[in-house]
């Protein structure tokens, strides 16, 4: 099973941006879908991204779309999140998670999740 450590997390002001990266063990890394989900103070776990085992498709929640980019490198096993224009409303701990597919992720059904690293956007 795939281990997952994020990183990249901070504090920011709004508008401003952060990159998250999530480092995979192990050789199957290219095997596995990959997602971010996020999870603000008193509200459930939520998709932020996802993004197919070969990098060729990626999904995107409307609350970030056209914000957020979420990219894969399988040399390097790792999986990042660009966050630009960030908002107060972005605010949570943010986990990277591996699935057997895109479907699976958006279902809820993961295989392994990260560690969560916290983002902070003050206003």
């Amino acid at each position: 099973q795939v281990q997952l450590v994020a990183s990249g997390g901070g504090l920011v002001q709004a508008g401003g941006s952060l990159r998250l990266s999530c480092t995979a063990s192990g050789r199957t890394f290219s095997r596995y879908a990959m997602g971010w989900f996020r999870q603000a103070p008193g509200k459930e776990r939520v998709v932020v991204a996802t993004i197919t085992y070969n990098g060729g498709s990626t999904y995107y929640a409307d609350s970030v779309k056209g914000r957020f980019t979420i990219s894969r490198d399988n040399v390097k096993n790792t999986v990042s999140l660009q966050m630009n224009s960030l908002k107060p409303e972005d605010t949570a701990v943010y986990y990277c998670a591996a699935g057997s597919s895109v479907g699976a992720l958006l279902a809820g059904t993961t295989l392994s999740w990260g560690q969560g690293t916290q983002v902070t956007v003050s206003s």
